[in-house]
């Protein structure tokens, strides 16, 4: 539920910053929101890696 809220605060800010002019800080605030989405998706791996031996 957290997600959600942030995101649309996120995409109310970025209304506001467009409605006052500000196109590109509205652009950049887009942008941060698909970078955070993508960050939350990657997961470790289950197993560890083997270690090579030299």
């Amino acid at each position: 539920m957290k997600k959600l809220a942030k995101k649309i605060e996120k995409l109310m800010v970025a209304a506001a910053f467009a409605e006052a002019g500000e196109h590109n800080t509205a652009k950049e605030i887009m942008k941060e929101e698909k970078r955070d989405e993508k960050r939350d998706r990657i997961t470790p791996s289950p197993r560890p890696r083997k270690q090579r031996r030299a």
